[in-house]
């Protein structure tokens, strides 16, 4: 990703949970691309080179990342997805686009809590009568930038009907 300062060394814009927190959002074609990232036991193995190649075909393309966000679907312990959201189509990328109404929660604190997060996820959903049909998690920051900035945000973003 690019660096917003030579002294500050942060590559990560610094996240704002309240505008994804506790939200719903109707997308209509809303434009991704999507890379693999392998995982051992669900930890990211290749996630920064994989982030990376995504960043130099959008960066090429001249695109740009409406609020860098990107998707990851944990499909196995073996396996994950990541949707990088793009404002317009990416050659030589896989584009896909998502429509639909998302529940998004936001999180925050050590990967360790994310299956109370997920838990917790599914009760607030289920509360206002959402029916979960997938869901994604969004790292919002790389693990340098949490540090830098002292919170570790992670939103829960599900397509709900």
């Amino acid at each position: 990703m690019t660096t917003h300062s030579e002294e500050n060394q942060t590559c990560c814009p610094e996240f704002n949970p309240e505008l994804w927190d506790d939200k719903v959002f109707e997308w209509q074609d809303k434009k991704f691309i999507k890379d693999t990232v392998f995982t051992f036991f669900f930890m990211p193995i290749n996630f920064g080179s994989v982030m990376k190649r995504l960043d130099e075909k959008v960066c090429h393309a001249g695109a740009s990342m409406p609020d860098w966000l990107c998707l990851s679907d944990h499909i196995s312990k073996w396996k994950m997805d990541v949707y990088l959201a793009v404002d317009k189509e990416i050659t030589d990328a896989k584009n896909i686009t998502l429509s639909g109404k998302y529940f998004s929660k936001v999180y925050e604190g050590p990967f360790k809590d994310t299956g109370k997060w997920c838990k917790d996820f599914e009760a607030e959903a289920k509360s206002k009568g959402f029916n979960i049909k997938k869901w994604f998690m969004w790292y919002t920051t790389c693990p340098k930038c949490a540090k830098k900035y002292g919170k570790n945000y992670v939103a829960i973003i599900s397509e709900v009907e």
